[in-house]
């Protein structure tokens, strides 16, 4: 879902905002827009080319690997064009998408606060990628599980238990990070802190925080960069 990348603006009503929203866009034909999707946490933007207008619908011209990920989360994001006469971002959902065309029909328009754009560190998804999280506090494991995705800056666990775990809390942190070329397991050791912990059974949500120092970062870098490369490989072969 797309949502927790953006905040949704009402200005008057939700139908009069995708009323102004359309009428914008019918002086805008022909023009570019930077269309942002997201897929398994890496962005997903490119130019599209605006084509036509009615029955309060937009076409747009997208790129193919575009329109792939439209079609799978039938929503998108549109960066705000400096030409049109409002600042915010823009919202949308997706009415029709032919990916071989590389054509997709927005509708239900609305302003939006894009919030990917605050992140300072590229994020992954992991998938079906085994990495796992030990948590530890003077030699004693407080908790432990998957890695769901990890960036520069922290991470999201997946754990069983979250008995011992307090927001706030600093602990020494041991990642393993498989290498997909040759299944070789890199292991980091950092400190870390619990932003949140969330969730009502097993498999609580656990969000950390850290600052490697210049060796872990190279090392969770590299494995990032690998995963970078498999996403996008992964999205270029997908067939929707």
């Amino acid at each position: 879902m797309l949502d927790k990348y953006f905040d949704k603006i009402i200005k008057g009503t939700e139908v009069e905002d995708s009323l102004v929203i359309i009428q914008a866009f019918k002086g805008m034909i022909g023009q570019r827009f930077s269309i942002l999707s997201y897929y398994k946490e890496i962005p997903v933007s490119y130019d599209a080319k605006l084509l036509s207008v009615e029955n309060e619908m937009a076409e747009f011209e997208v790129h193919d690997y575009q329109a792939k990920v439209i079609s799978m989360q039938r929503r998108a994001l549109i960066y705000a064009n400096p030409k049109s006469p409002f600042r915010e971002d823009v919202f949308a959902e997706a009415f029709y998408v032919n990916i071989s065309k590389k054509r997709v029909i927005l509708c239900k328009f609305s302003y939006a606060k894009i919030l990917s754009n605050m992140r300072r560190f590229v994020r992954v998804e992991l998938g079906d990628i085994k990495a796992d999280a030990l948590l530890m506090i003077d030699g004693d494991i407080i908790g432990g599980g998957a890695i769901k995705d990890i960036s520069l800056g922290g991470a999201a666990l997946g754990i069983q238990t979250s008995t011992n775990l307090l927001v706030g809390m600093e602990f020494n942190l041991f990642l393993k990070l498989p290498n997909p070329m040759n299944q070789v397991i890199t292991e980091v050791s950092l400190t870390a802190v619990i932003i949140s912990v969330t969730g009502t059974a097993p498999n609580y949500n656990c969000i950390i925080e850290f600052q490697p120092d210049k060796s872990s970062q190279q090392q969770i870098a590299y494995f990032i960069n690998q995963r970078q490369v498999e996403i996008i490989k992964q999205l270029k072969d997908l067939i929707v």
